[in-house]
């Protein structure tokens, strides 16, 4: 009798890993943001981007040189930026750190694969504008709207 309570804790697990793939084509989801600092200050300018959109080393590039953010001067107090830069690179995903962009990732262009006149639409504006087609993108869900 003892060994049911360790097939029930396997049963879950497996269940889940078995029903899984039915939802990956429902959309992505990647841990929102939750660090107060990178809310503020990231949210300022445009959606604070999930730390797992981009590899670690693009996110030291990016926090390494705030002063020329895209063409934006985006500089923080030094204390700040270290602060976001941790907590951007501990949650840091995979993709070619040389590439700094999120749209220029390969997983990025893949799932955007259609006519760039898509993003110059009044209601997108632009590739960064992940919540005009992903409703729930603030809170990591890249569901396909």
């Amino acid at each position: 009798m003892a060994l049911r309570p360790h097939l029930l804790c396997l049963a879950l697990p497996l269940t889940l890993l078995a029903v899984s793939p039915a939802f990956a084509d429902e959309g992505e989801w990647v841990p929102p943001v939750r660090h107060a600092e990178t809310l503020k200050e990231c949210g300022e300018c445009h959606m604070a981007f999930q730390p797992a959109l981009l590899p670690a080393g693009s996110w030291r590039a990016i926090m390494g040189n705030l002063s020329d953010h895209f063409g934006e001067d985006a500089s923080l107090p030094a204390a700040t930026a270290a602060s976001i830069e941790h907590y951007l690179v501990a949650g840091a995903g995979r993709g070619d750190p040389a590439l700094l962009r999120i749209t220029e990732q390969r997983w990025w262009r893949h799932e955007h694969d259609f006519s760039p006149s898509r993003f110059t639409r009044p209601e997108v504006r632009s590739k960064i504008n992940c919540a005009a087609c992903h409703k729930g993108a603030d809170q990591g869900f890249y569901e396909d709207d």
